[in-house]
């Protein structure tokens, strides 16, 4: 049987947190973050919200977009990186809000690339369970706000949640081709632990990504015998505004076709990937076929090609 991408959803936090408020408290100026990142504005939650709050909020969005129950739901996966350490891990409670029954509930405890990992294995095991809803939520301002402000990591993200659900039905874009994969040696270069505050080698993790990403979207569509230049529309982790200029310059493509709403959300981790893909499939922009990857901590990054 086939997969097909049938609906997204998403949800932001009301609260807007522009560059001018973080510049005052980082030591620099907006017009700086804005040049090293893009980023003009960014949401974050609020105090007592909990990353299933966020979660909650764009599975009910993504299910009403899909038209159905939350009862249909055969699997859910939830990818996040900031949820409280511990377990249960946030899925359990998420499949008890949403009243899915004795559906199965996974955690993906994977900052950035949690979406499309969630993604591929959803379209690996819709054959088995029907529906299945993948949610990626992050609540990066708590760990922005946990220790001392560093200004080269603060700056960068966002708080929100994204949604997508993958099934048999033939409804929607059928994904065709996809591809994971996981390098272990650069794991220092992009962590937390909880304890101390998130260490990011910039350099190395821009270097690794501008490297990946395009290879392992080249990679989906030559599996399909596809060029990058016949793919209307390629939604990427919304990183920093220079990554996705560069995935398009290394793909050869017009950097319009590489979706940002980067400036407007910042970096929201293993959220960022379909809440992009929520907004551009209401503005159903373009044709043909489209392509969603991403890159995170770990490394991990992967792609997926629908048509």
């Amino acid at each position: 049987m086939s997969a097909y991408l049938n609906a997204f959803g998403f949800h932001v936090p009301p609260r807007v947190v522009p560059n001018s408020e973080l510049a005052a408290r980082a030591g620099c100026t907006p017009e700086w973050i804005e040049s090293v990142s893009g980023i003009h504005e960014r949401r974050w939650a609020e105090k007592e919200t909990s990353v299933t709050d966020l979660a909650e909020a764009a599975a009910r969005d993504c299910l009403a977009q899909a038209g159905i129950d939350a009862s249909q739901v055969g699997l859910l996966l939830l990818a996040s990186g900031s949820a409280s350490p511990g377990f249960p891990g946030p899925s359990a409670e998420l499949a008890q809000r949403l009243g899915l029954n004795l559906a199965p509930a996974l955690d993906l405890p994977m900052a950035s690339a949690g979406s499309i990992f969630g993604l591929v294995l959803a379209s690996q095991l819709a054959d088995i369970y029907g529906n299945v809803l993948v949610v990626g939520a992050e609540k990066m301002s708590a760990i922005i706000e946990a220790h001392e402000l560093d200004r080269n990591t603060a700056i960068l993200f966002g708080d929100g949640a994204g949604a997508a659900l993958v099934s048999p039905r033939p409804e929607g874009r059928k994904i065709v081709g996809s591809a994971l994969h996981t390098d272990g040696q650069f794991k220092d270069d992009l962590f937390y632990d909880c304890k101390s505050p998130l260490k990011m080698n910039g350099l190395t993790v821009i270097l690794q990504a501008s490297r990946k990403l395009p290879a392992v979207i080249s990679e989906v569509l030559q599996g399909q015998g596809m060029d990058a230049s016949a793919v209307g529309t390629i939604l990427v982790h919304q990183a920093n505004h220079n990554l996705l200029t560069r995935v398009a310059k290394a793909l050869q493509v017009p950097a319009e076709r590489v979706y940002s709403n980067v400036s407007r959300y910042g970096n929201t981790s293993s959220a960022s990937l379909l809440i992009a893909a929520a907004e551009w499939s209401r503005e159903q922009a373009s044709t043909g076929p489209i392509v969603l990857a991403g890159f995170g901590a770990g490394l991990h990054w992967g792609a997926l090609v629908a048509i």
